[in-house]
This record gives structure tokens, C-alpha cells and sequence, in this order.
């Protein structure tokens, strides 16, 4: 047995090859024999080229980074040991126990996937977007436009200086802005309690601390609490206004938040929100009546 076959590229094709494509929400190719994810389906999901993916698995790329290594490891829905085999055999340090982790757990991927076309994305404890699929990004906007240090829900909330969703294409307006901004603070509070030395998380509040006055004053109250559900309309660019409720899962686990949206059923709210995700890709136009 070679190293090459032990080595990362062999544990990457392993792991591609054992996940179906609808347990990652991609549609299973008609009459493609091989089992697993395509080259092409795991770079799209880890915001790599497919020529980089190549080069991973044939052995001629050999030292990713930690961002790659963290998205492979959530592309790949692995396990918490098979992350940390994963950034070994990339030459690196797993994560440490005790700071705030962006790789989310196979079991919150599933429920990704499942949610199908129904906008929904991850954050991890300290609000950064982690994790998104196609229905978020088609009401929503694209992220991965966003640099991913902008990909902060409470720094680019706050240093923004509005009251719309930061990290949409478009204007997002919080049905209540005020209950919304302390929501958001007491949560990131909480998160202090569980991860007191994690420096992301520090610097994040001590950099919100020196630049947002408003961040300044909701801190200072000491609130603790999670976040709850909210209502928003979303000023999207091909569709007009979309009314949406917003529910907030929270995973006790690893701390992880899943933010979805949705509408009520027979509303015009949930018929624009179709005709957002049918300009999206994801729906075909419903038959002319």
C-alpha cells in the first residue's frame, strides 16, 4: 500500500464517494453508476475550483489551509474525528476544545438538505455564517460574494448602521429593529458563558465595543437569552417585497443556530417567495392558469 493511499487524497475520495448526492441536497445524476458526490458537486459546496478538488485527491496538492480543510470537512458532512483526522493529514492542528467551531455537525447538514428549496442557513455561536442552501441564497442573495470576515451577523448588523439584513443582496427590514438588536446581543452574551476564551469571539465584542455605540449600550445591560423568532420583509430585486417569519434552531450540542424562512401558506407572501426561488434556479414556473 503506497502512502498516496493512506494519505489525504485517498481520504477525501473515501469520503465523497460514501455521501449520496441528496443527503448533500444535489439532485442524484440519471444513470451514473459510481456512488457519492461528483468532483464537481463538493467543489461547488466548498466554494472550490473542481481543479483544486483534482489536485487534493490525486496527491499533487498536499497542504490546504484551514479555511479549505473546515469547508471540505462541512461539504463532506464529517464527523467531529473525522474533521480532526482530516486537518492532521493536511499537516494542521484540529480546532481546540473550548473555542467556537464553524464545522457543522452531519446531522444539521441533513436538515439543510431536507429543507430542500426552503431558505435556511447556519451560523455558529458567535453569528458567523457558516453554512447555507440554494433557497436562502435565491431569497436572499448570494454569499459567497461576501468577504467571509463579513459573513458576521452582528458585526455587519452593527457597524452597518441599518436596519437591513446585512448580509443579503437587498434591504431586509426587521419587524421590530430594537427587539431584534438585543436579541442578538443577549445571544452573543450567552455565548461568552460557554466559550470564555475563545479570541474570535473576544475580539468580535471587544471590536463592537469600540466601534458601535448602540452595541455599546445593549452590552452593557447585561441580557442574556437566546434568539427568538421575528418577522421581516425582504425588498427582493426581482419580486418585490416578501413578508417572512423568521425561526431560530438552536443546537445544544455544538451551539450551532439554524435560521429559516417562511411564509404563510396561500398568502401572496408565499407566492413571491415561489417566484423569488423560480428566478433562483430552484422551481420551474407554475403552470399559466
Amino acid at each position: 500500500m503506497t502512502t498516496n493511499e493512506l494519505g489525504l487524497g485517498a481520504a477525501l475520495r473515501a469520503w465523497r464517494e460514501r455521501l449520496p448526492p441528496e443527503a448533500a441536497g444535489r439532485p442524484a445524476p440519471r444513470g451514473r453508476r459510481t456512488p457519492g458526490l461528483r468532483r464537481e458537486d463538493l467543489a461547488d459546496l466548498a466554494g472550490l475550483s473542481v481543479d483544486y478538488v483534482v489536485r487534493l485527491e490525486q496527491g499533487r496538492a498536499t497542504t490546504p489551509s484551514a479555511q479549505v480543510v473546515a469547508a471540505l470537512a462541512r461539504a463532506l458532512q464529517l464527523s467531529t474525528d473525522e474533521r480532526d483526522h482530516l486537518y492532521r493529514l493536511a499537516g494542521l492542528q484540529p480546532p481546540a476544545t473550548g473555542i467556537i467551531g464553524e464545522h457543522v455537525p452531519p446531522g444539521l447538514q441533513r436538515i439543510l438538505a431536507r429543507l430542500g428549496d426552503t431558505p435556511a442557513a447556519v451560523f455558529a455561536a458567535d453569528w458567523q455564517l457558516v453554512s447555507w442552501n440554494a433557497g436562502w441564497s435565491a431569497l436572499l442573495g448570494d454569499p459567497t460574494g461576501i468577504p467571509v470576515k463579513d459573513r458576521n451577523l452582528v458585526r455587519s448588523r452593527f457597524v452597518s448602521g441599518t436596519e437591513c439584513h446585512p448580509l443579503a443582496g437587498w434591504p431586509v427590514i426587521s419587524g421590530d429593529p430594537e427587539a431584534t438588536d438585543r436579541a442578538v446581543v443577549a445571544d452573543l452574551r450567552r455565548a461568552t458563558g460557554r466559550y470564555p476564551a475563545d479570541p474570535r469571539l473576544s475580539g468580535l465584542i471587544r471590536e463592537m465595543l469600540q466601534t458601535s455605540p448602540r452595541f455599546a449600550e445593549l452590552w452593557h445591560e447585561g441580557s442574556v437569552a437566546g434568539h427568538a423568532e421575528d418577522r421581516k420583509t425582504i425588498h427582493h430585486p426581482a419580486v418585490g417585497p416578501i413578508t417572512v417569519d423568521c425561526d431560530v434552531l438552536a443546537s445544544t450540542d455544538s451551539d450551532h443556530k439554524i435560521v429559516i424562512y417562511t411564509t404563510t401558506p396561500g398568502t401572496e407572501d408565499a407566492s413571491r417567495l415561489e417566484l423569488a426561488l423560480v428566478t433562483g434556479g430552484l422551481r420551474s414556473p407554475s403552470p399559466a392558469s
